[in-house]
């Protein structure tokens, strides 16, 4: 069992930066592939981002702003978002799967976190 917990939501104005966190439990996590997604009202969860051994891959929607990046000593995913616009308002969720495939659908991770709100008002 493989347990996550995001923090670093926010409200913040339009052009400004958050970094999400989230932190993993398990021993072998620098194997695990872990995703970002995001979930706006009555909108489907949408792939953001993830980060696998093979590298970094992100959902056109975010390419330039957004960077992920993971700290396998503390068991650690970062989702660091610059130029913030109201568009990237949802709920953020990091997912983990931990036998390195991952991908951009939601399906194909086993575990989630709670998600953190972040709100970009214009």
């Amino acid at each position: 069992q493989v347990q996550l917990v995001e923090s670093g939501g926010g409200l913040v104005q339009a052009g400004a930066s958050l970094r999400l966190s989230c932190a993993a439990s398990g021993r072998t996590f620098s194997s695990y592939a872990m995703g970002w997604f995001r979930q706006a009202p009555g909108k489907e969860r949408e792939f953001v981002g993830a980060i696998k051994w093979r590298g970094t891959y992100y959902a056109d929607s975010v390419k330039g702003r957004f960077t992920i990046s993971r700290d396998n000593a503390k068991n650690t995913v970062y989702l660091q978002m610059n130029n913030l616009e109201a568009e990237d308002t949802a709920v953020y969720y990091c997912a983990a799967e931990p036998y390195g495939t991952g991908g951009s659908t939601p399906s194909a991770y086993h575990y989630w976190g709670q998600g953190t709100q972040v709100t970009v008002s214009s």
